[in-house]
């Protein structure tokens, strides 16, 4: 039998509460599977070795896709805190999409527990997510699977943030000279298994949810703006980092010149600024990265 190549081993998941599928144009995929151990070692054991007995197991998942075109989704997903079925087997066929029943194919609840997406200027926009284990993991699986379409590659300059200067208004200027984006939420868990749980396994449960944005941008740029959309600049930024209140945001598709117009809107909530970072090194562009923190819950869409 041919060498196992990684582009046949995938992750399947449960997104839309019916139908198991495979995470579309996915570049990377790690499994971890892990015994927590304690020592076991006592005065009667003669000798120094170590002694290592297994107390409780847990699993998680890692998956990177280029495909994020179902953020909204993901983000959904995350902020409901729903867990999801979960699944990795060997696959096959054209699109290396259909599930081979593998002696080594798993299955279990998770909860998304992390997941970050990059939007960077004339590079394919990334989504990476971080799936863990809420419970034991089984061979048997019964349910449908569905071969998805790959999607869309979607370039990181056509995704923007648009900052307000306020909490009160619809943020209506983009980051003027960006070069990078961000976004990364993350859901807090804490093992609440007890004594009266049966077996070893380690029973997750949500504990708090949080979202931070990361941008960078020229501190000047060179680019001719034809676009009637205005943006925020280093001092604006300032000035927000000086008052130290939350301000709205958006992040959109964009067109149109300069790639200003907003189409439509993937998430907006409220920030806080949190660091802001100038970068002027000899014989390199200036720069800034600001550093903006979740103030409350986000809104999917508008």
């Amino acid at each position: 039998m041919a060498t196992l190549k990684g582009q046949n081993f995938r992750i399947l998941a449960q997104l839309d509460g019916t139908s198991v599928s495979v995470i579309g144009m996915s570049t990377n995929c790690t499994v971890t599977l892990t015994n927590n151990v304690d020592e076991s070692s006592v005065k009667d054991d003669v000798g120094l070795a170590s002694k290592p007995e297994v107390v409780s197991k847990a699993w998680s998942v890692q998956v990177d896709s280029l495909n994020v075109v179902n953020t909204a989704a993901m983000l959904t997903a995350i902020k409901a805190m729903n867990k999801i079925q979960i699944m990795w087997d060997e696959v096959s066929t054209d699109d290396n999409q259909s599930p081979e029943g593998a002696g080594y194919a798993r299955t279990g609840m998770a909860y998304i527990s992390d997941c970050t997406f990059t939007f960077n200027n004339r590079e394919n926009s990334v989504k990476s997510l971080q799936l863990t284990g809420a419970g034991p993991l089984t061979t048997v699986y019964a349910g449908s699977f569905e071969v998805l379409d790959p999607g869309t590659y979607t370039k990181g300059q056509f995704v923007r943030l648009f900052l307000g200067s306020d909490n009160t208004t619809t943020p209506a200027r983009v980051i003027g000279f960006s070069t990078q984006l961000q976004v990364h939420v993350s859901l807090q868990l804490e093992d609440a298994s007890t004594k009266d749980t049966t077996g070893d396994w380690q029973i997750q449960e949500p504990t708090g949810l949080s979202y931070d944005i990361t941008t960078n941008a020229l501190v000047r740029g060179g680019d001719t703006i034809t676009s009637q959309v205005q943006a925020q600049g280093l001092s604006e930024l300032e000035a927000i980092y000086e008052a130290g209140t939350p301000v709205k945001f958006q992040i959109a598709n964009v067109s149109g010149a300069n790639q200003r117009t907003k189409g439509a809107v993937i998430m907006s909530g409220s920030v806080i600024l949190s660091q802001l970072t100038i970068n002027a090194p000899n014989r390199q562009n200036a720069t800034y990265d600001a550093q903006l923190n979740g103030w409350g819950a986000y809104t999917v869409g508008a």
